[in-house]
């Protein structure tokens, strides 16, 4: 293990593991005079590991033992995965949650008499407002921007703001997709905003594209498939507080653009299983491409790298590789 300790397991939790595992004699009391602690932490601490599958009781049930590392670090395997699981499907449930909800807004037949809902059909429109909302922040600015890398001209045309709002002191956040990290403009535009304290992120997938300003307005588009439709600029403070939390929550997931590239244990980017994901799901390459932001060659691209690594001879042999290896099955049904 790692000093910083594994998934789930705390550093205390970990020192009462190694603890077990060198002294395999103490008990509870024992423990907590090895570890210069009390009895009552010990005692927490083993509930924690016992829910990691880490200790179990002993035959006569007075005392704990620990597991073998070997099999302790596969629960522990198991667990990371199992989250990993969770956190794909509450972001999923929450981009349908949020995609119903602007769709119901945008079918709105009075929306300009709606408390708290501004309709903006053309890209003017959005603009215009971005523009306004930008120069009015006095707090934060927080975006998503999915679909790869950005357009030369969109970049070039925010730059002046986004220098003016930095310096006025307001915090933007922006998460990007994964796939920008190949693009040297867009990633040359998000270093400039580092530089002027802009903070940015990536992920593999983006729910929906996204500004928030000063955690009380919102502008999402009306199709998230479409931004060319318009957008919906929202101000119920429900719905702001339901998007800022789907925001909290692809933000603590999402990587700093700096950090190189992590591979899950089975050597897999969370791009790349992001993409098995979409394809077990039923996407197309070309909507899969679509979601990850990448073109339809680089899907086949990627697909033909898993398949190398798989030694699979056809999608078909590919799926069932991906069964057998567990890539994503696993983390569905391991136990929490």
């Amino acid at each position: 293990m790692t000093a910083g300790g594994p998934i789930g397991l705390d550093a205390f939790g970990e020192a009462v593991y190694r603890a077990m595992l060198l002294h395999p004699d103490l008990d509870t009391g024992g423990l907590a005079t090895h570890l210069d602690s009390t009895e009552t932490e010990v005692c927490a601490a083993l509930d924690r590991l016992a829910d990691l599958a880490l200790t179990r009781p002993t035959s006569c049930g007075t005392r704990w033992r620990a597991v073998n590392p070997e099999r302790g670090l596969a629960a522990l395997l198991a667990h990371q995965e199992a989250e990993a699981a969770r956190r794909h499907r509450e972001m999923e449930r929450s981009r349908a949650a949020m995609a119903g909800l602007i769709a119901e807004y945008a079918h709105l037949h009075s929306p300009g008499e709606q408390r708290g809902v501004e309709m903006l059909f053309s890209l003017d429109q959005v603009r215009d407002r971005l523009i306004q909302l930008a120069s009015d922040a006095t707090a934060e600015v927080l975006s998503f921007a999915p679909g790869g890398p950005q357009p030369a001209q969109v970049m070039e045309a925010s730059r002046a703001l986004d220098q003016e709002t930095l310096e006025r002191g307001v915090r933007m956040r922006t998460v990007y997709q994964d796939s920008v990290r190949n693009d040297p403009a867009t990633v040359q535009y998000a270093r400039w905003l580092h530089g002027l304290g802009g903070a940015v992120r990536t992920a593999p997938t983006l729910p929906l594209r996204m500004i928030l300003v000063d955690n009380a307005t919102a502008i999402v588009p009306i199709d998230p498939e479409d931004p060319r439709k318009g957008a919906v600029l929202l101000q119920s403070p429900g719905v702001v507080a339901a998007l800022r939390a789907l925001f909290d929550q692809v933000w603590d997931h999402a990587r700093p653009l700096g950090e190189s590239t992590q591979r899950d244990p089975h050597g897999l980017t969370g791009q790349e299983r992001e993409l098995l994901r979409l394809l077990a799901d039923g996407l197309t390459d070309e909507r899969a491409g679509q979601r990850l932001g990448v073109s339809l060659r680089t899907v086949r691209r990627m697909m033909a790298d898993l398949m190398v690594r798989m030694d699979a001879r056809s999608r078909f042999q590919a799926g069932i590789q991906v069964a057998g290896l567990g890539w994503l099955e696993a983390a569905e049904d391991a136990p929490a």
